[in-house]
C-alpha cells in the first residue's frame, strides 16, 4: 500500500472517531479512475482528471446518478464525485468556473427528484449520501448536519439526545441539502413553518467554488438566496437546525368527510390555532375514493384492526370522492400518561365540533418515530411489491385558500375516481411561517394550500403514464388561472419561470449573477442555460 493511501485511511479513522464524520476513500487504484471512459473532450477530461481529491472522481460508475425516483428523465453525467471533504467540492466548482467549457454541475442526494433535477448531462454529478455527519449542540439546542445526510438519520441521531427537529417532510429519506433547496413541508409546516424557516445557518459552495458561511445576520443575501433556491446559486454542504425537547408519543387522528366544504373549514379552524398549546401539532388531509378499497377508498383511512361503518357512507351515486384529515398530537409519555393525554385529544375534538361523518373518527396511539416514519413503512411494502421503482408524475400545487372551492369544483369533481393510483394529498399553510426573504414562492394570500398528486405508474394497474401527465397539465392549466404556484417546479420556458417567481424574479436573477455568474449548478431545473447570458431584468442594467 503506498504511502498516500496509508494517509488518507488514518485521515478517514480521525474524521470517524473524532469528529464524528463519515468519509470517502477512492478506489484502491486510483483517486481518479482512467479517463478513457469519460465523454467530455480530452482536455476536459483531463482538467477533472487532475483536481487534487480527498475523495473520487468516477468516469465509469455513472448510470445510478442518471436516475431518479421519478424516473421521467435520464440524463446520463460524465463523471461523478464522490467528496471526501469540502474542499473536494469547492475544487471541482472552482476547476470549472476557471475553465473556457460549458460542463455543468448538479449536487445529488439520494436522488427523490421527480423530473430529474439533480442530473446533469455530461457534466458533473456530486454524489452528496457519501458526505455525512452529524453534530447535536445540546446547549444550543442545533444541530449541525453536512447536506447528504438523511432526515432520518439526523431525527435519530437527536433523540439520543432527547431533542427533535421542529418540522419535517411526510418521507424522512430525503437529505437536508435536498430540501433545503426546496422548502421541505409535511403536517407540522402550519405551526413551525416549512423546514427552510427552521434554519440558523449554512455553509454553501457558490458556482464560483468559494465556500461562505451564511445566516440571518451574516451573509444574509445568500443564506436567503439558498434556502428554497432549487440549487441556483450554490452547493449546500452544511446546515444547522432548529431543535425541540423530542416528544416519545404521538396521538394519531384521522375522521372521515362526506364534503369538501366541511373538511375545509375544519382544517382551516386547526392552523388558526397554531399558536395555542391545547391544539394539534400536525395538521394534513387526502382525497380518497368513495369506494370499499383497502388502497384508496375509505377503508384505506382506518388504523389496523379499526372499520368503516360503510352503512354512513354518501351514496356513490352522489359523489364519488371522500375527504380525511390526518391529525397528530405530540406527548412525552414520561411526563404525560397516555391516558390522560387520550382525554385531552378527546376534549379538543369535542371543543371543534369536527364536521366529520358521525362516529367515524379513528385513533391511535405509536411512537413518536414510528408516526414520522410511516411512508417509510408504505415504502418497505412497496419495495417488496415490486412497485416501488416505477415512474411517478408527480405535481404538487400551491392553491390560495379562497381559490381552494373552485379548485374543488373543478378538478376535484371531474377527478375520475378509479384513476386514483397514490395518495392525493391536501392540507392548509399559514404564510406568516414563511420568510418572505427566502428564494421559495408562494401565492399570494395569508393561507394556501399545498395539492399534491403523488401518482405512480404500475403496470396492468391503472391509468397509464400518458394519462396521468395530460390529466396533470390540464390541472396546471387550470390551476395557474387561480394564481396556484407549483411545489418542486419544473417549467419549460423561461416565461413561465418569471411568471413563477414574480416580484422575486428581479432578486433571483440578481442572487443568480452574484454567486453563480455562469450559470454552472443544477441545470436540469431549465432556468438558466451555461453558456448562454443570463437575462438581467432592464432594473439592473
Amino acid at each position: 500500500m503506498d504511502r498516500k493511501r496509508v494517509l488518507q485511511l488514518l485521515e478517514c479513522l480521525t474524521a470517524v472517531l473524532l469528529l464524528g464524520f463519515s468519509c470517502v476513500i477512492a478506489p484502491a487504484f486510483s483517486t481518479v479512475d482512467l479517463a478513457s471512459s469519460c465523454s467530455l473532450s480530452q482536455p476536459e477530461c483531463s482538467k477533472l482528471s487532475s483536481v487534487p481529491l480527498d475523495g473520487y472522481l468516477t468516469f465509469f460508475e455513472t448510470k445510478q446518478a442518471a436516475q431518479d425516483f421519478g424516473r421521467l428523465r435520464s440524463l446520463t453525467p460524465a463523471a461523478v464525485l464522490h467528496p471526501g471533504s469540502t474542499r473536494d467540492i469547492m475544487s471541482i466548482v472552482r476547476a470549472v468556473f476557471l475553465s473556457s467549457s460549458n460542463i455543468s454541475i448538479a449536487a445529488r442526494g439520494p436522488g427523490h427528484s421527480v423530473n430529474g433535477q439533480s442530473q446533469v448531462e455530461k457534466g458533473v454529478v456530486v454524489e452528496m449520501s457519501s458526505f455525512r455527519g452529524i453534530n447535536v449542540n445540546v446547549t444550543g439546542m442545533y444541530v449541525e448536519a453536512t447536506a447528504g445526510e438523511l432526515w432520518i438519520d439526523v431525527l435519530q441521531a437527536c433523540m439520543k439526545e432527547g431533542l427533535s427537529p421542529r418540522s419535517f417532510t411526510d418521507y424522512l429519506h430525503l437529505s437536508v441539502g435536498g430540501t433545503l433547496s426546496n422548502a421541505g413541508v409535511s403536517g407540522q409546516s402550519f405551526r413551525w413553518g416549512p423546514q427552510i424557516s427552521n434554519v440558523l445557518q449554512l455553509e454553501v459552495v457558490t458556482g464560483m467554488g468559494e465556500l461562505i458561511t451564511c445566516s440571518r445576520e451574516v451573509r444574509p443575501d445568500l443564506f436567503f438566496a439558498v434556502l428554497g433556491g432549487l440549487g441556483q446559486f450554490g452547493i449546500i454542504t452544511k446546515a444547522r437546525i432548529y431543535l425541540q425537547p423530542v416528544p416519545t408519543n404521538v396521538h394519531w387522528v384521522r375522521a372521515i368527510y362526506s364534503d369538501f366544504a366541511s373538511f375545509q373549514r375544519d382544517q382551516l379552524r386547526f392552523i388558526s390555532e397554531a399558536k395555542k398549546s391545547n391544539v394539534f401539532d400536525y395538521v394534513e388531509g387526502f382525497v380518497v375514493a368513495n369506494s370499499p378499497s383497502y388502497e384508496f377508498g375509505y377503508n384505506s383511512v382506518p388504523f389496523d384492526g379499526q372499520t368503516v361503518n360503510a352503512t354512513l357512507m354518501p351514496d356513490r351515486e352522489t359523489t364519488s370522492l371522500l375527504y380525511y384529515i390526518e391529525l397528530a398530537k405530540n406527548y412525552n409519555n414520561n411526563k404525560q400518561p397516555a391516558s390522560s393525554l387520550r382525554e385531552k385529544v378527546e376534549e379538543i375534538l369535542a371543543e371543534a365540533k369536527l364536521e366529520c361523518v358521525p362516529t367515524q373518527v379513528f385513533v391511535q396511539h405509536t411512537s413518536y418515530l414510528e408516526f414520522l416514519e410511516r411512508v417509510h413503512a408504505t415504502e418497505l411494502m412497496l419495495r417488496s411489491l415490486g412497485l416501488w421503482e416505477v415512474p411517478h408524475p408527480w405535481i404538487n400545487l400551491l392553491v390560495p385558500a379562497s381559490k381552494m372551492v373552485d379548485f374543488e369544483r373543478t378538478v376535484f369533481r371531474n377527478l375520475d375516481a378509479s384513476t386514483i393510483n397514490g395518495p392525493v394529498i391536501v392540507y392548509p399553510f399559514n404564510r406568516n411561517m414563511w420568510d418572505s426573504r427566502m428564494s421559495a414562492v408562494t401565492p399570494d394570500e395569508d393561507v394556501f394550500y399545498l395539492v399534491a398528486f403523488l401518482q405512480s405508474v404500475v403496470p396492468s394497474m391503472g391509468p397509464n403514464l400518458k394519462t396521468l401527465l395530460d390529466r396533470n397539465s390540464g390541472v396546471w392549466k387550470y390551476c395557474e388561472m387561480l394564481g396556484c404556484k407549483q411545489y418542486l417546479p419544473k417549467y419549460s420556458t423561461l416565461s413561465d419561470w418569471q411568471t413563477h417567481f414574480g416580484a422575486k424574479w428581479k432578486d433571483f436573477v440578481f442572487n443568480k449573477l452574484k454567486f453563480d455568474p455562469k450559470a454552472i449548478l443544477s441545470p436540469s431545473q431549465g432556468i438558466f442555460a451555461r453558456g448562454e447570458d443570463i437575462p438581467v431584468p432592464l432594473s439592473y442594467r
